[in-house]
């Protein structure tokens, strides 16, 4: 009787795809640094193809690498106190539970990027702490998960339906007066939530990307056989270290002691509860008071100064990319309004709309524009007027155009490293090493989510 021959692994087409394209990614991808500096150099020499004096765009450059100062410490302090209030005791143990769910690679990355999409409705910047901290926990505790996977499905998030939910940019603009410039509100007029996010429409294109994106986080999945786990990727497995509570002189009494956490966790509630009293539930979605009541979450829940300042230590290698690279997007998003590119873009794009191929070809714009302006608010801020003032001679819509915006904009973020650094940073991988998966994302979800803006767009 002759021996059965050892059968080789064989994967699936999608899988298959995902190593090349992993694979490709990491040999030829360049660090995220440099491919800012690329983008810099590609909308500079556009902004001086269309007229733009050399010297003029490149004073607008330096002009505009400050104007993200305020955001990027915003985003700075998001990533901090969000992963101060992730490695909480309550929390981390709350992670670690749902880490021991999955069984197998495939149903890992499901798990991961549908936890991920929908924490993301509720809150992008949480989203990407919590996800990456849960995508870290699963790929250590489930055998043959691979990691580049897991970090891809963590980031599904911000890269799919973040924009339907709950803190949208564009949606939060439109329905506060104060928010609106006088460009934008002469043609619109306030729009309320229940005309944006509270569409069945958009609710139908949400459900179809989270239920795409987990199928191809799933079958994307390598074999273990061809899995790279932690170890293979050069990161080391560090658990979230709970500081010994001991005390080695008197002076840090206070430091160990809840007494100041409950006098200052009682200060920032009781300034949440007024504002919330005062000017509704939505104000928490501003990134201060979003930002503030992480803060004051994570002080608390770690109970003493100390376990909380170890925690923000913990946290700040996470966001050296956003540091360095976000003053270079807001030089770009300079040159890009001030030259009038991203104005000619828009232009160009609904001059050759009708009814029918506008929500296409609003999709298409704003998921290019966002490789180079990747902030949805400042963004939105760019093509609104525009955009708005077609769909109301076109009769479409206009919460209904917010909506387009909402499901296409966030698209970009799966081929785009911007968003990516805080996710990164937690894992301790570079973009190379997750947007050969996010990319089968891109090329799935692109066609769904233009072919149901189209098909949705007959029912109004």
């Amino acid at each position: 009787m002759e021996p059965k021959l050892k059968q080789e692994p064989v994967e699936s087409w999608l899988a298959a795809s995902g190593l090349r394209l992993s694979d490709w990614f990491e040999r030829w991808f360049p660090d995220a640094f440099v491919l800012a500096l690329i983008a810099v150099t590609i909308v500079y020499l556009a902004c001086v193809g269309i007229g733009n004096s050399p010297i003029q765009t490149a004073q607008w450059f330096g002009a505009g690498f400050w104007d993200l100062v305020a955001f990027t410490m915003q985003m700075t302090m998001i990533i901090i106190s969000g992963y101060a209030l992730a490695t909480a005791r309550p929390v981390y143990a709350l992670i670690c539970r749902l880490a021991a769910i999955p069984t197998n690679g495939k149903n890992a990355a499901a798990f991961v990027a549908l936890f991920s999409m929908l924490s993301s409705l509720l809150s992008w910047s949480f989203s990407l702490i919590f996800s990456g901290l849960l995508a870290r926990e699963v790929a250590h505790r489930v055998r043959g998960a691979d990691y580049r996977a897991m970090g891809a499905a963590g980031y599904l998030g911000i890269g799919s339906i973040w924009a339907l939910g709950l803190s949208s940019s564009a949606a939060l603009i439109m329905a506060a007066p104060a928010s609106l410039p006088q460009s934008i509100l002469r043609i619109s007029g306030v729009i309320p939530l229940s005309e944006t996010l509270g569409l069945w429409q958009g609710m139908i294109i949400g459900a179809a990307i989270l239920i795409l994106s987990m199928l191809v986080a799933f079958h994307s999945h390598p074999t273990p056989a061809f899995a790279r786990d932690m170890q293979a990727m050069g990161v080391d497995y560090e658990p979230v270290a709970v500081p010994i509570a001991k005390r080695e002189r008197p002076g840090e009494w206070l430091e160990y002691s809840p007494i100041l956490t409950l006098v200052i966790s009682f200060f920032g509630i009781a300034y949440l509860v007024r504002e919330v009293a005062e000017k509704g539930p939505a104000v928490i979605l501003d990134l201060n008071h979003y930002i503030f009541a992480f803060l004051i979450a994570g002080l608390f829940l770690h109970w003493r100064p100390r376990f909380f300042v170890h925690a923000v230590a913990a946290g700040v290698p996470s966001v050296a990319g956003v540091l360095i690279q976000y003053p270079l997007y807001g030089g770009i998003v300079k040159m890009m309004t001030e030259s009038g590119l991203a104005k000619d873009l828009a232009h160009f794009f609904v001059t050759v709309s009708t009814h029918q191929t506008f929500p296409v070809l609003v999709g298409i714009y704003s998921t290019s524009l966002g490789l180079f302006v990747p902030s949805a608010g400042g963004r939105w801020l760019v093509e609104a007027p525009y955009v708005l003032e077609a769909a109301k001679s076109l009769q479409i819509h206009l919460g209904w155009v917010v909506q387009i915006y909402n499901a296409t904009e966030a698209l970009a973020n799966l081929i785009h490293p911007f968003w990516m650094l805080p996710i990164l940073g937690i894992l301790r991988l570079k973009a190379r090493d997750i947007i050969g998966y996010t990319m089968l994302q891109f090329a799935a979800l692109v066609p769904l989510v233009l072919f149901l803006v189209w098909v949705l767009n007959r029912t109004f």
